[in-house]
């Protein structure tokens, strides 16, 4: 039998183990004094990584749990999965809300609740894809940065005794705008840190998160529908339950103004192609390599037939956005290395230029109220604010490809 979790322990982070097990070990009684007993709210709780580190910090008994998500679906699943797990606490005041963090409900129910001890904010926009057009681009930039600044906003009255927003390996040397956002929204909470202590992190790849391209893998086998991937293109990866546990460790351990990130070695990149074939042989089928999408659609009909052989494209990538590799850290930070066993941590990071934020607010604002803009004038904007963002730009979107 296919048991997901066990594929990526062998094939994809080769861990038999959370490699932040040990951290989480030695730091289990701070970790309890510091979440029991506390109020929590989870933003984006619903999806892959928030909902991992809800399980992180589930045992640590805090009194309230609060989970907001625009996904309803989401939701109760999440709810039907905490209440089946075997051991799993669950705290008497706990409340999943199918609402928008930036909407005048959340607000209400945020100032009725008085505020919380801890908040976690997982709500983004993740995919390279989402920069395919002006359209995407603002709805990406809203969630990113303009709407965590209206949140960050509305925590100042209530001060949270920890707060942390998921960053990602992209924000470092950006060379698309979803990770350009990323560097920027770290910008944007880092700019409250004399408010209340903030932290991030920028990690790898969850393998197999919603949406993501090796989840989309098992959706094609269910449907019998051919794989593609690029073949260039490498990436780390963390499991799920690894995902909750960097976000838990650096919400609750890390100091103000900290990015928490996996001390992961070069040579344990993967590559999509290599994590398709391996998953395609774990399912018993024979790689059967096309030369294009239209080749691999055509002779995935022969499955149906029952073939062994299954249809796959793999190509050089050549879609906006695609860096061949990714970095944690660019050459201008400082990382301590010493403090944990599997994390390093970005320490001194200055309070950001606030009057550059707010110029940059405005800028954004003032380009997305006009009745027609383009994707070429918000990468000016962002340019102008992160000197070394380097867009990759060819043309071409994910959503051309299979």
């Amino acid at each position: 039998m296919f048991v997901l979790e066990s594929f990526v322990s062998k094939y994809v982070t080769k861990r038999e183990k959370s490699m932040f097990s040990v951290d989480i070990e030695r730091n289990k009684e701070l970790l309890r004094n510091k979440i029991k007993g506390k109020t929590v709210l989870v933003i984006g709780g619903a999806g892959s990584i928030g909902s991992s580190f809800i399980r992180a910090i589930l045992p640590f008994k805090p009194a309230t749990l609060v989970v907001v998500d625009t996904n309803e679906n989401a939701l109760a699943e999440l709810t039907r999965d905490l209440r089946s797990t075997k051991g799993m606490y669950v705290p008497e005041d706990y409340v999943t809300y199918p609402m928008d963090f930036a909407s005048p409900v959340f607000e209400k129910m945020f100032r009725n609740r008085g505020g919380f001890n801890i908040v976690g904010n997982f709500s983004a926009h993740k995919h390279v894809r989402s920069e395919k057009d002006i359209y995407s681009v603002e709805a990406l930039l809203q969630n990113n940065v303009l709407h965590a600044k209206l949140l960050l906003d509305l925590l100042s009255e209530y001060p949270p005794e920890e707060y942390f927003c998921v960053s990602t390996d992209k924000a470092a040397n950006p060379v698309n705008i979803m990770g350009a956002s990323k560097r920027i929204m770290e910008d944007v909470i880092f700019s409250y840190s004399d408010k209340f202590p903030v932290k991030t992190a920028r990690f790898a790849n969850v393998a197999f998160s919603n949406g993501s391209l090796p989840a989309g893998f098992i959706s094609r086998i269910q449907k019998l529908q051919p794989l593609s991937a690029p073949s260039d293109v490498r990436r780390y990866f963390v499991s799920p339950e690894e995902s909750g546990q960097i976000c838990l460790l650096s919400c609750i351990l890390g100091e103000n103004r900290a990015i928490f990130f996996p001390k992961l070695e070069e040579a344990q990149m993967m590559t999509f192609d290599g994590i398709a074939k391996n998953l395609l042989e774990e399912h018993g089928y024979e790689v059967l390599e096309c030369d294009s999408d239209e080749e691999a659609i055509e002779k995935a009909e022969d499955l149906k037939a029952g073939s062994s052989k299954y249809p796959v494209h793999f190509s050089v990538s050549d879609t906006s956005g695609e860096k061949p590799f990714e970095e944690f850290v660019t050459d201008t930070e400082i990382a301590d290395y010493n403090r944990f066993t599997s994390l390093g941590v970005i320490t001194g990071k200055a309070i950001p230029n606030k009057g550059g934020l707010e110029k940059l607010f405005v800028e954004l604002n003032e380009v997305f109220d006009k009745a027609e803009t383009t994707k070429e004038e918000v990468v000016a904007i962002m340019k102008d604010y992160l000197p070394n963002f380097e867009h990759i730009e060819t043309g071409k979107s994910l959503d051309s490809k299979m």
